[in-house]
């Protein structure tokens, strides 16, 4: 009997285990969702760049020696503060100080050989005056004598006509006569002597002139001496090194008893940067960013050495200027920022964040949910930036190969990337007229096998050796060939839909400036359910829905749930552990 009474209670266990595991208690699993969801809310969205840069001072100055010599004294070392004209260093200058004591030595010497030229100059002068007194008295003695040679002829005359007559002897006519030869040999001897006067006061006057030049010459020498008493003064005061400007030393390259070598170069000595106070980044940022980089715009960024704190600046300058790092095109941007602790230090590696866009309070949808898409659909193109995106029926990209020649969202990847990334963007678009022009099973496989066909022709504006205008012109045929065969697929009611489709897609924004988008709900049959939007900015996670029918608090498909192939789970059986 008790035998009896243990088997009842063991099976009623039994039972009981077994209805838990398979009766209603396996509801809890059974009824678990098939999808993984998310919804659909209201917030804000924040675009930004992501990028890293070095923090520099606005301006290093290096700090040289434009003179030889041994450092005798250093009066500034790391950190220092340090003033406009403010002593850093001094060399010896006991070399230069001799060069200026020959160099002045010269100058003095120069300018008494000036003075003593200028004496000679005076008195040729003195010496003209002389010769022209000199012939002045020769000339009025001239006229004296030329005076008494005509009384004298005037009375030989007279004599020589009374002797005619015999009322004078002949002593007295000769007498006249040697009187009047006499008074022409001293007017001769008077007009030699004029001439003479006249020569040497030529002569003087040319002595003169010779004296004046010369002394231009010495003035010549005099300044140059003058400039090198003056290089030399420059090179005493520059044994004196001083900061040109007002900073804080950030490098130190010399020691006490250097020899600082200045003959072909000047040598570094110290790095002075100013005002640390206020620093920028040097940020680099990738060419499928830069055309959403613009001065003004805020930056966020931090650095290894402050963990958990973030700094703001702002775009100054984007340089138009470009390099190439392992097949990477780069720009420059300049970011401009406080630091007024002085906390940053020059050489830090900054991890920035630029935002390049903001929309407050709007509807925002998960960008898991843009993504996924139903099993056997054409896997969705990441969107991290959904405005940079392109599609085959839009204009070719600006940078790089046309349907995503270039990198990032804003290009794809190089090469053969940029055309798989190409391909995504065409299986998209074919989705779309799958979706809105009720295609049929055969319209479906014909228009696969079209896009089957193209996908490798997007692929080849790869190719490097085509240039801009070959891949814009190969883009635009590759284009306009896949429209034929698709509108060759089509009805007459399917054409004009998909005439719009094409207009809407044109330039990849509609009117209202967003791109095309779709996300999942779950249908009343519990099958997802396709939803038309336009998307706008994405911050990474969360993409602004710009229209399309929408509401916040929707559920969106993100995922499948834990079940086999997005199914429900199978209930489990009895188990024991």
């Amino acid at each position: 009997m008790r035998r009896w009474a243990v088997l009842v209670l063991v099976i009623v266990a039994l039972g009981g285990a077994g209805w838990w595991f398979t009766g209603p208690g396996s509801l809890a699993v059974a009824e678990q969702p098939a999808w993984r969801t998310a919804k659909a809310d209201r917030g804000d969205v924040i675009a930004a760049v992501n990028a890293t840069g070095t923090i520099n001072p606005i301006s290093t100055v290096v700090v040289g020696s434009q003179v030889s010599g041994q450092v005798l004294e250093i009066l500034a070392d790391y950190n220092s503060q340090v003033e406009p004209g403010q002593v850093l260093a001094r060399l010896d200058p006991t070399q230069v100080k001799a060069k200026l004591d020959g160099a002045r030595a010269d100058l003095l010497n120069v300018r008494a050989a000036r003075q003593v030229q200028l004496a000679q100059i005076e008195q040729a002068r003195a010496d003209i005056t002389r010769a022209e007194a000199t012939r002045i008295d020769t000339v009025a003695k001239l006229a004296q004598v030329e005076a008494q040679l005509a009384e004298a002829e005037r009375n030989y005359v007279r004599q020589r006509e009374l002797g005619a007559r015999g009322a004078v002897a002949q002593a007295v006519i000769d007498t006249a006569r040697a009187t009047a030869e006499t008074q022409r040999a001293a007017r001769d001897s008077a007009r030699a002597q004029i001439d003479s006067s006249e020569a040497s006061k030529l002569s003087l006057q040319a002595a003169l002139k010779v004296a004046e030049a010369q002394i231009g010459s010495v003035d010549a020498q005099i300044s140059q001496r003058e400039a090198v008493v003056r290089q030399i003064e420059v090179d005493l005061s520059n044994t004196e090194i001083r900061s040109p400007v007002k900073g804080t030393v950030v490098q130190r390259q010399v020691e006490l008893g250097q020899t600082v070598a200045a003959s072909l170069q000047a040598p570094t000595l110290f790095l002075v940067a100013q005002d640390l106070r206020s620093m920028e980044i040097y940020a680099n940022v990738d060419e499928a960013d830069v055309g959403r980089v613009r001065s003004g715009q805020t930056v966020t960024f931090s650095v290894n050495a402050y963990p958990g704190r973030e700094f703001t600046g702002e775009v100054k300058l984007v340089r138009l200027g470009s390099q190439t790092v392992q097949n990477v095109v780069i720009y420059t941007a300049i970011i401009s920022f406080s630091n007024p602790r002085m906390e940053l230090l020059p050489g830090m590696t900054a991890t920035l964040r630029v935002i390049t866009d903001r929309r407050e309070n709007v509807l925002r949808v998960p960008n898991a949910a843009l993504r996924w898409r139903p099993a056997g659909a054409a896997p969705a193109e990441a969107r991290p930036q959904p405005q940079a995106a392109a599609n085959p029926f839009g204009p070719p990209t600006m940078g790089g190969p046309p349907m995503g020649g270039g990198r990032g969202g804003a290009g794809g990847g190089g090469g053969g990337s940029g055309g798989a990334q190409g391909g995504r963007q065409i299986g998209e678009f074919v989705e779309t007229l799958k979706t809105e022009l009720t295609l049929d099973a055969s319209q479906r496989e014909r228009i696969d096998a079209v896009v089957a066909e193209t996908r490798p022709l997007f692929r080849t504006l790869g190719d490097p050796s085509m240039d801009r205008n070959q891949r814009v012109e190969r883009f635009r045929e590759i284009r306009a060939e896949m429209a034929r065969k698709i509108e060759a697929v089509l009805n007459a009611d399917q054409r004009k839909a998909f005439a719009e489709i094409r207009a809407r897609y044109e330039g990849n924004r509609g009117a209202d400036g967003g791109l095309p988008g779709r996300v999942f709900t779950v249908g009343a049959d519990g099958k997802p359910q396709a939803v038309s939007v336009r998307v706008g900015v994405s911050d990474g996670a969360m993409t602004e829905v710009m229209s399309g029918d929408l509401e916040a608090g929707r559920e969106l498909i993100i995922g499948t749930g834990q079940g086999p192939g997005g199914s429900a789970p199978t209930p489990r059986g009895f188990r024991m552990f």
